[in-house]
């Protein structure tokens, strides 16, 4: 697994897009710079979680990038992607670790419960994510927590940290800076509008990690 990988914008695709679209602006994303993306689709039917997961993992492969599956092992692991992204009910991370082996990516949802971390730590984890850092769209019942916790995380687990939750160009200064490695960001990116807005908008947060 390329550690390097885990600094920087981290694309969280929004749900409910056609593939056409999905692809483009996840292309988009990468022509600005992006080398990890997390494929997140809740609702979609199986079948089209696959191939919208494979028309990505494609992409990705081509931009040398990194795609992350959330909440499916299984389909992670049937496509060859990166690695995998869980929530706090969507499987057990040490089992996720075995099935991923050491070279692949194992992200883990911890909120704002440094305990849920340190077990995700124990576990095999390659990045914790945090959150909501501020009030969310995407979850807008999700609690907002200190972020103070960002580097807590980071100095207490010694692994790179995820900010999740409302993070835009405005707030990612500050969200760096209070520890973030990685910028988990569906709406403020995606929503950008067409291509060209979402390749700017994503070189313009990468440019906040040089």
């Amino acid at each position: 697994m390329t550690m390097s990988a885990l600094r920087g914008l981290y694309a969280v695709t929004p749900d409910g897009l056609p593939l056409e679209r999905l692809a483009a602006l996840t292309g988009a994303a990468l022509a600005g710079g992006v080398r990890l993306v997390q494929y997140r689709s809740k609702a979609s039917p199986v079948e089209l979680r696959r191939s919208q997961a494979a028309a990505l993992l494609a992409l990705c492969r081509a931009s040398g990038a990194q795609l992350v599956i959330n909440d499916d092992l299984a389909l992670a692991l049937e496509l060859g992607a990166d690695g995998v992204h869980l929530g706090r009910d969507d499987g057990d991370p040490a089992a996720a670790r075995r099935a991923l082996g050491p070279k692949r990516i194992l992200g883990a949802s911890c909120y704002g419960d440094l305990a849920l971390a340190e077990a995700a730590a124990a576990a095999g984890a390659d990045y914790l994510a945090l959150g909501s850092v501020f009030a969310s769209s995407t979850k807008p019942q999700a609690p907002v927590i200190p972020r103070e916790l960002l580097g807590e995380a980071k100095r207490r687990f010694g692994l790179p940290v995820a900010a999740i939750g409302g993070i835009t160009l405005d707030n990612a200064a500050r969200t760096i800076a209070a520890g973030a490695d990685l910028l988990a960001v569906i709406a403020d990116l995606f929503d950008a509008g067409d291509v060209a807005a979402v390749s700017a908008r994503a070189e313009n947060y990468q440019k906040l990690f040089d």
